[in-house]
């Protein structure tokens, strides 16, 4: 990852904090025919002593389950937010126009070795505590024993665990640093006043 000094995030307790406010990241590994990737719920486990690891499960369907047949080096990018910033939101460039239009954004790359657990414990584990992290801000939160006991045992069947040994974090939030005192305050004005786009139907 490009970081400057002045977007770099060094403070590895911040960018685990951006990986478990994301929870969702996107897995890459390189198979025998090219790129493998695939968006993914994701639990950060830091463990004293250990190293940390990220867990997560996928459909036994899913191509990563072959081509992690056996462990290979992989990455994953957890984008916590992003967003346009026209140089019109900057009072400077009232002043001289030298200004450009860019991109702010907050992103964490997590670098491992990536294997497959086929375990029915291990992954009963970790959907209940990924539903449970999730489903904790909901008025009526659902739990996994709300399923009956046969379905959920049918569901783990289908899916198979997916765990990266984090051997190095690279972290970068560019959010206007850079910047005068007054052009950061122009660029959250604009970026909370700017209308959202609306999908398009499918």
């Amino acid at each position: 990852m490009y970081s400057p000094d002045h977007f770099r995030i060094d403070d590895e307790d911040v960018a685990f904090e951006i990986i478990e406010r994301r929870g969702v990241g996107t897995l890459v590994v390189a198979g025998p025919d090219g790129f493998e990737a695939s968006l993914i719920p994701w639990l950060a486990v830091r463990r004293p002593g250990e190293g940390a690891v990220l867990r997560a499960h996928v459909s036994r369907a899913n191509p990563l389950v072959e081509v992690l047949s056996a462990p290979l080096r992989g990455i994953v990018i957890f984008d916590l937010a992003d967003g346009y910033v026209s140089p019109s939101w900057y009072p400077s460039k009232a002043e001289h126009h030298r200004v450009v239009p860019t991109w702010n954004y907050a992103a964490v790359h997590v670098h491992g070795m990536v294997g497959l657990v086929d375990d029915t414990d291990w992954k009963r584990a970790l959907v209940t505590e990924l539903t449970d992290r999730h489903e904790a801000e909901m008025a009526e939160p659902w739990k996994v024993t709300d399923a009956p006991a046969d379905y959920v045992e049918g569901m783990l069947r289908g899916i198979v665990g997916v765990e990266m040994r984090i051997d190095r974090i690279e972290a970068k939030a560019k959010l206007s640093q850079n910047r005068s005192a007054d052009d950061i305050a122009g660029v959250r004005q604009g970026l909370a006043t700017r209308p959202q786009p609306t999908p398009s139907k499918p």
